[in-house]
Order: C-alpha cells, then sequence, then structure tokens
C-alpha cells in the first residue's frame, strides 16, 4: 500500500496489463488475504508488540510440531535471519491442516483483506493518523477485522488495554469467542522469571502468546519451555556489545518510534541496568507523524529515565509525507521543546543533554568523544537509524 502508483515498477506493470488483461496487480495485502482463506491463519494485530508476539507465537507453534508457514514484520534467527518461514501440512485434532502465522497491519486497513481463525489484539493507539485522521477511524477498522472471525474464530484479547476492551464493547451481537489475557494472570511470575528478553510489556506479549497454544491445545509445558528459549528478534530489544574508540559499550538496538513504545522500551533498559548511564540516539519517524505526536514525545523523553538525548534528523518516508506539515516540524523544535519541558521541571528530570545534530555523521562523532566505557547506549527508530549500531565493531569478548 506504501508503494505510489508513479513508482516506476508499478507503472511498468500497468503498461504491461494494457496489452495483457489476464495480468492481475495486486498489493502485498491483497495477496497475503488469499493465503489466509486457504490456511488456519492466526493474525496478530495491534499498535504495538506485534512483531514479538507473532515470533513467539510461530516459535512455539513451531516446538510443539505444528509446522507453521511465518510471514512477519522482523527477522528472526531462528528463521536464518529472515521474516520468513514456509511451513507444511501436518495432523491436528484428527484433521490435516496447514497453519498460518502472520502480523495484520493496520496501516491503510490492510488487515480487512485478511480472514483468521485466530484473532491477537495485543493494543490499540491512536497510529498512522496520515491515513486514520482520528482515533474514531481506527476503532471503526478494528471492528469491522474483527468481524471477519467467524463462529469458530477466537479474539485473544488484551484485557489490560482499554481501548481493546472498548472495541468489543462496540459490538452489537458476538459471533466469534473471546479469550482474555492480563497481567493479572497467575502465569505473570512465571514469566518474569524465564523470560529472556526483558519488560514487562513483554510478559504481556508471553501471556497472549499462552492463550493462544492454550486454544490450540498445546500443552503449558510445551508453551513455557518455548518462551523459556526465545532470544528477540531483528531491532526488538536487541542487545550487542560493541566497542566505541576502544570503549566496551553496551548496545540496545530497537524499532520503537511511536511515544507509547519509547517510553515501555526505555522503562525496561532502565530495569535491566539501573546503576548504569543511559544514552539515547533517537530517529523520529516521518514528518507527520512527528508532527502528530510532538507533544506526546516531549513529554516522553522529558520523563525517561535517560541521561543523555541525541535526535538524529526526521527520517522521510518516501511518498507519505505532507510538504506543508514538513516545513512545521524538525528535530530541533523537537529538541528545544524537551529542553523547554526540562527546565520547568526544575532538575527533577534525570535527562542533562539534548543534541540535535545536522545528521548521523555528527551523531556518532559525538558518541566516540563523549560517551564512556560500560554506559548504555540505545539507538531507537524506524527508519536507517539503525545503520549507526552497524558502524560500531563488535566487542570481540562476547
Amino acid at each position: 500500500p506504501a508503494v505510489q502508483r508513479d513508482n516506476p515498477e508499478f507503472s511498468q506493470a500497468l503498461e504491461m496489463k494494457k496489452t495483457n488483461s489476464e495480468l492481475k496487480i495486486k498489493s502485498y495485502p491483497q495477496v497475503l488475504g488469499h493465503l489466509t482463506k486457504d490456511y488456519f491463519t492466526i493474525a496478530v494485530s495491534g499498535a504495538h508488540g506485534k512483531s514479538t508476539t507473532s515470533s513467539m507465537i510461530s516459535l512455539l507453534m513451531i516446538k510443539a510440531g505444528l509446522n507453521p508457514t511465518v510471514i512477519i514484520g522482523t527477522k528472526l534467527k531462528e528463521f536464518g535471519d529472515s521474516n520468513f518461514r514456509l511451513g507444511d501440512w501436518v495432523q491436528f485434532q484428527g484433521k490435516k491442516m496447514r497453519f498460518l502465522v502472520i502480523e495484520a497491519d493496520e496501516y491503510e486497513a490492510s488487515f480487512l483483506n485478511y480472514w483468521p481463525k485466530i484473532i491477537v489484539l495485543t493494543n490499540l493507539e491512536a497510529e498512522h493518523l496520515d491515513y486514520y485522521k482520528s482515533v474514531e477511524n481506527i476503532f471503526r477498522a478494528f471492528k469491522d477485522y474483527i468481524s471477519h472471525l467467524g463462529k469458530t474464530g477466537y479474539l485473544v484479547l488484551n484485557e489490560d488495554d482499554y481501548n481493546s476492551e472498548k472495541v468489543i464493547q462496540g459490538f452489537d451481537k458476538i459471533d466469534f469467542q473471546i479469550s482474555k489475557y492480563s497481567l493479572n494472570q497467575p502465569e505473570k511470575e512465571k514469566l518474569k522469571e524465564l523470560l529472556q528478553v526483558p519488560g514487562e510489556y513483554n510478559i504481556s506479549n508471553a501471556l497472549a502468546t499462552l492463550n493462544t497454544a492454550r486454544l490450540l491445545k498445546i500443552d503449558d509445558q510445551i508453551s513455557f519451555s518455548a518462551l523459556s528459549e526465545y532470544r528477540g528478534a531483528w531491532r526488538r530489544f536487541e542487545i550487542k556489545h560493541i566497542k566505541i574508540q576502544s570503549k566496551p559499550v553496551v548496545l540496545v538496538s530497537d524499532y520503537a518510534h511511536h511515544p507509547t513504545e519509547i517510553k515501555v522500551t526505555l522503562k525496561a533498559v532502565k530495569e535491566k541496568w539501573p546503576s548504569k548511564k543511559i544514552w539515547v540516539v533517537f530517529q523520529p519517524h516521518q514528518y507527520q507523524r512527528t508532527y502528530y505526536f510532538f507533544d506526546s514525545l516531549v513529554k516522553t523523553f522529558s520523563l525517561a529515565p535517560i541521561q543523555r538525548l541525541i535526535l538524529a534528523p526526521i527520517y522521510a518516508v518516501a511518498g507519505r509525507e505532507d510538504l506543508t506539515i514538513k516545513q512545521k516540524v524538525s528535530s530541533e523544535k523537537l529538541g528545544l521543546a524537551i529542553r523547554e519541558s526540562l527546565e520547568k521541571q526544575r532538575g527533577s528530570s534525570s535527562l542533562k543533554e539534548v543534541l540535535w545534530p545536522n545528521n548521523i555523521s555528527e551523531a556518532k562523532k559525538y558518541l566516540e568523544d563523549n560517551i564512556q566505557a560500560d554506559e548504555i547506549l540505545v539507538i531507537m527508530g524506524a527508519g536507517d537509524i539503525y545503520e549507526l549500531s552497524k558502524s560500531f565493531p563488535l566487542d570481540p569478548e562476547y
């Protein structure tokens, strides 16, 4: 859906179709939608946590022998650093079946193409406002999507998320079945002990996975074993040990770009390394998103348990930028607003320095000159900021 009609490959396809009427031009969600009808599909949806939860479910199902085909939004080492795994037919409850695990993205209502048997709804929040314009429109799209579940379908719902509960209350009649999960479940403490990935939000993702596994009649012992072996996905709290000018530094590479994602990720960083100084390099994602979430980003970083913040230039998303908004927002304006917020807090914030270099090269130079050994560096964003993390050599001692 993000590919514009003036894209050269799209334009060429349209030209080819003029002389070949049998040629079909389909978007990714349209093609994936066809697959969801042919498979027993488990679709993971929500504003946050889709990649981690779908990864957990996939690896758990593999361990349980259900051999799913998997298409997710991040790369897994278990899939050879790919986002795809091809499964096969299996015997399941006396039937021959094929399982498909996917992320069901809400961007441009892509998920309305999908027809899953199980929907996992992690949470619901204002997102993709360049398309939806309002939270009410987001609610309406999610409600339409959930209605794709038939009478034998299940909705795995996050009971802790107010908006998810609100969407369900909007149904006049519910034909599908609902399985709720919550951090109030007794399994929370066990998951907290066995999970290798930090953060309460990952415990919530694991609970969603556990509830999904129970719907598939997978034994809890298999589920807990699989979850204990989960080591994370690419750019989802990905921990590396690096050297910056010969100084050993712990790097956390993370995809977070929404204020809520940033908040829970930095909270998890602080919980894992409570006594360490934390640096953050954040690349705002898309001018419109930065504009819509400007105040939330200011509040999130002003209250974050970090000491240093470097704001890289905003990552422009091709074909999705509004030129009028582009003139209204910048990393410098965001940085100045954060500084102003810190002044109002009168020293109560742990954040002591906010910078906005002209480019990523300048950010790297500042890190090389100023970061100290054994400090924590968090590199966050959904754009190309991960290239910065790749520019530092790995620490050979790890």
